[in-house]
């Protein structure tokens, strides 16, 4: 199996320290594009697309691998051991946050840090855990993306984005979106949004910055807060910012929160 090829995998810059970027559902590599190459500079930089999504090999989906984020996260562990060789800082969005905890978890040491961008291991509110949308909330999402995608895309996409006052990255996300193959996005999306790997977070035990949004619908502030109680010795920065892509609607503040990160571990 040709890895590289697998996940469009890109690598850039030079350095000691390899900074891993993984983006979140129904994206692609390119919501690095604002964040990434202010690291090239000092640290070697590798971006790919999950299997499914971007530019990947979509002939190497597996409808059983893919039916949890265990699939992904051996592709994580896969991607590090065939193009790595440097001390690696895993850089989640989303459901790529938890994607990299659980290859994190399943081999320990394999990163040197991670940093969890707008990270939720349970979207349903659960007794004291506010995830932030009940179940009928989520069945509802489910359902209406199974009955019209193109639809659900072009709604929830600027929700999602936020950025109220950058309307085109709104409309960027509607496009990465509607690029996806439904049934695929379909299927990625019950997996992301029915998944609860709250349990696996106590169990991570790799130097970890989350970042969280000051208004975020997808992962609300109360999301932040569980994973920084239950990660251990973790960083919890907020970003000043509406919506769940600070990446591309605050790249100042995500960059400057990420730097700060990389300087502590290098003490």
């Amino acid at each position: 199996m040709n890895v590289r090829l697998r996940n469009n995998i890109v690598v850039r810059g030079e350095g000691e320290v390899t900074l891993l970027f993984a983006h979140g559902f129904g994206c692609d590599q390119n919501m690095w594009r604002l964040t990434e190459p202010a690291f090239r500079d000092r640290c070697r930089t590798v971006v790919f697309d999950l299997v499914g999504n971007g530019r990947s090999d979509l002939a190497s989906y597996d409808s059983v691998k893919y039916a949890s984020l265990h699939g992904y996260a051996s592709d994580v562990i896969e991607i590090a051991a065939s193009v790595i060789d440097t001390p690696i800082v895993f850089v989640g969005h989303s459901v790529s946050a938890i994607i990299g905890m659980l290859a994190a978890n399943q081999v320990p040491g394999m990163f040197l840090g991670q940093v969890m961008v707008c990270p939720s291991p349970s979207y349903i509110n659960d007794g004291d855990y506010i995830g932030g949308f009940s179940q009928a909330d989520i069945d509802g999402l489910l359902d209406t993306l199974d009955n019209n995608y193109l639809g659900w895309s072009a709604s929830m996409a600027p929700v999602i984005m936020g950025a109220p006052d950058q309307p085109e990255l709104g409309e960027e996300l509607v496009n990465s979106f509607c690029r996806t193959d439904p049934e695929i996005s379909q299927k990625f999306a019950r997996v992301t949004f029915l998944s609860d790997h709250r349990d696996d977070v106590a169990r991570c035990t790799t130097p970890t910055l989350i970042l969280e949004c000051t208004e975020d619908i997808i992962a609300p502030p109360s999301v932040g807060r569980f994973m920084h109680e239950s990660i251990t010795g973790s960083t919890l920065v907020p970003i000043e910012n509406v919506g769940h892509c600070p990446q591309l609607s605050a790249p100042a503040l995500t960059i400057g929160a990420i730097d700060d990160f990389l300087n502590g571990l290098a003490r």
